[in-house]
């Protein structure tokens, strides 16, 4: 099992990647949030999927209707005009707004057909036909279908939000890192050498704030003593940077854990044993 030390050591270290991952996790949001990065990637993703690039035909027409853009006036004429752009379109929502903005005559199946079959768009026109054909004359298997096409379409578009917020999140990591100079290789031998230093740190469950005093209290930071940028340093960074992309979440429950099993036995000393 863990002596002491090896635990004061794990919970010093997780302590650090719960609180920097907490620390970057909240400035990606405030990041996307002022960016307003998740309505323009889900207008990209309306867009690439529907064949409108220029955002003039479908696309458009479908952010003007009343179920997908109902904060707006529903005359917009680009994506600028489009003042509140939505983060997240309903699947159903958004297979009923691409029906009416096809169909010409509402209510009427059997022209749904004929409108189909007269877009100009032919990969949409052959996946519609499909669908069409499928729906036993039912204009909610349509909604049911598209709505189907358009979350699998969305769940690659989420993909792809993910890998490139990992991405901004890595960066902050490590400009994080390098700014309160959060050394893994200099964090491990410090606590391994000095235990006692954890020995305060306690269980904090997101979505609770982290302890600044307790983060601080770690063996991170510049001083006059610390030694010019060293590719040890470095790497350093990079180790802490790629830790916290594990999430906060997955941090402070192993933290939890830790201090659970340091609880089952005695906190090293002022002497570290």
């Amino acid at each position: 099992m863990f002596n002491s030390t090896t635990l004061e050591v794990a919970i010093g270290l997780v302590f650090c990647y719960a609180s920097v991952a907490l620390i970057v996790s909240s400035i990606n949001e405030a990041i996307a949030s002022v960016l307003k990065l998740r309505s323009s990637s889900l207008l990209e993703g309306v867009k690439a999927l529907l064949n409108d690039p220029k955002f003039a035909g479908l696309a458009l027409n479908l952010y003007n209707h009343a179920l997908v853009g109902h904060q707006d006036q529903g005359n917009a004429n680009s994506a600028q005009e489009i003042t509140n752009k939505p983060s997240y379109i309903d699947p159903t929502h958004f297979a009923i707004a691409l029906i009416d903005n096809i169909q010409t005559m509402p209510g009427d199946f059997a022209q749904l057909g004929k409108d189909i079959d007269a877009m100009q768009d032919p990969q949409l026109k052959q996946l519609l036909q499909g669908i069409y054909g499928r729906a036993s004359g039912q204009i909610e298997n349509v909604h049911a279908d598209v709505a189907a096409w358009f979350d699998a379409g969305m769940d690659r578009l989420s993909g792809n939000y993910k890998r490139r917020s990992q991405l901004y999140c890595f960066i902050i990591a490590l400009v994080i890192a390098g700014l309160f100079n959060i050394d893994s290789f200099h964090l491990f031998t410090t606590l391994w050498q000095h235990p006692a230093i954890a020995a305060g740190i306690s269980a904090t469950a997101p979505p609770a704030d982290i302890s600044w005093k307790q983060f601080m209290s770690l063996p991170i930071g510049w001083t006059v003593d610390t030694p010019a940028l060293s590719p040890s340093q470095f790497a350093g960074w990079l180790v802490t940077a790629s830790a916290t992309l594990f999430g906060a979440p997955f941090w402070f429950d192993l933290l939890q854990t830790l201090v659970r099993l340091r609880g089952t036995g005695n906190k090293p000393g002022a002497d570290g044993k």
